[in-house]
């Protein structure tokens, strides 16, 4: 954390992603006492926050660890000190196990696992460095990605890593996706059926015996609706701590708190505005940004490095200099375009945090 020269987040050079500190904290309280009264604990993923500093503010209001995409994003939040990691992707291959079996000297590290030909790797490179890892079965509980099928697969690859020397079975995780996007009667019963299905899975590995200390799901779109489902026991929504303009449009009502500014770098009509933010700055893969600030928006287009905002009627209040600020359309793919997150606070510049988990894809 380091603090940088501009007053005020008008002040900064851009593009510039702007974090406002009071709405990312009230946004991380409110979660973590939704998932208290819930009775469940909170793993927050950290695949869209990609910064350690960010992990601790949650680990201090209550979360009991967080969820990482990739093995090289967990050995970033190691580093910054984060001990209970989950790793809610399978991690293969020997160099990729190896590693992981040496992040083992700094972390406790929990990894999904759907085949045994994975688990049987993980097992010789953690039991080769004398380390037990904790390992989850991730199912399949109607996503159609990874996983295997709930019921009897998950039992018998459940049984088989147990049995599996450096290996610890610890539970079961799944994701609900499929169910993001409905309506909410239809998401909650979507989510009912799906998550029952893990739920189920759990239950029928307990009866073998095993021991299911893990029951794992949950995302910022479905978690108001899988948090309660009795025999879950974590939650891993993450991206809500910041909002953006795809979770409003699933239902989520948090406030902004992450933002784009840009400047105006060209004015060459009356009814068009060219900033210095294109798809390099503001992802619009999955929702688009939203400008703030400016009537009568005909469209915005977006190039690699311009923002094209045509206007419905002439404008000639906005000049080129001028800041613009922009509610990020998808948090998740926005953070990773940029090597700093500045926290302002009513606007004024508090601290800037280096995106550390940028470019951490193996």
């Amino acid at each position: 954390m380091t603090n940088i020269s501009a007053a005020t987040k008008w002040d900064l050079d851009t593009p510039s992603l702007v974090v406002d500190l009071d709405l990312l904290e009230q946004n991380i309280a409110r979660m973590a006492q939704f998932f208290r009264t819930k009775g469940v604990n909170w793993r927050p993923h950290t695949k869209g926050q990609k910064i350690p500093e960010l992990a601790h503010l949650q680990l201090a209001a209550g979360a009991i660890g967080i969820t990482c995409a990739k093995l090289s994003e967990a050995e970033v939040m190691a580093q910054g000190g984060i001990r209970d990691i989950l790793i809610a992707n399978q991690v293969v291959g020997e160099q990729k196990a190896s590693r992981l079996a040496k992040l083992l000297d700094v972390a406790d590290v929990i990894v999904a696992v759907d085949s045994l030909v994975n688990g049987e790797q993980l097992s010789q490179a953690a039991n080769s460095r004398d380390q037990r890892l904790r390992v989850v079965v991730e199912v399949d509980n109607g996503m159609d990605r990874a996983g295997v099928p709930p019921g009897e697969r998950a039992l018998n690859l459940a049984k088989a890593l147990d049995d599996l020397p450096g290996l610890r079975f610890v539970g079961l995780m799944a994701w609900e996706a499929h169910c993001l996007g409905l309506p909410p009667d239809k998401r909650q019963s979507c989510c009912d059926e799906a998550v029952g299905k893990l739920v189920a899975t759990a239950d029928l590995c307990r009866n073998a015996g095993l021991p299911v200390e893990i029951v794992s799901c949950g995302g910022t779109g479905t978690f108001k609706f899988t948090a309660g489902i009795p025999g879950i026991t974590e939650i891993q929504a993450g991206g809500g701590i910041f909002s953006d303009m795809l979770y409003e449009s699933w239902g989520i009502d948090h406030p902004f708190a992450l933002t784009v500014v840009s400047t105006v770098t060209s004015r060459p009509v009356a009814d068009r505005i060219i900033v210095d933010a294109g798809r390099k700055a503001l992802s619009v893969d999955i929702a688009q940004p939203r400008l703030e600030g400016v009537s009568d928006i005909a469209s915005v287009s977006l190039s690699a490095e311009h923002g094209i905002i045509q206007l419905a009627e002439p404008n000639h209040t906005i000049k080129v200099g001028d800041k613009l600020e922009w509610i990020v359309g998808y948090g998740d793919t926005t953070v990773c375009l940029h090597d700093e997150m500045v926290g302002v606070r009513h606007e004024q510049v508090e601290l800037t945090w280096r995106v550390l988990g940028r470019g951490k894809l193996t």
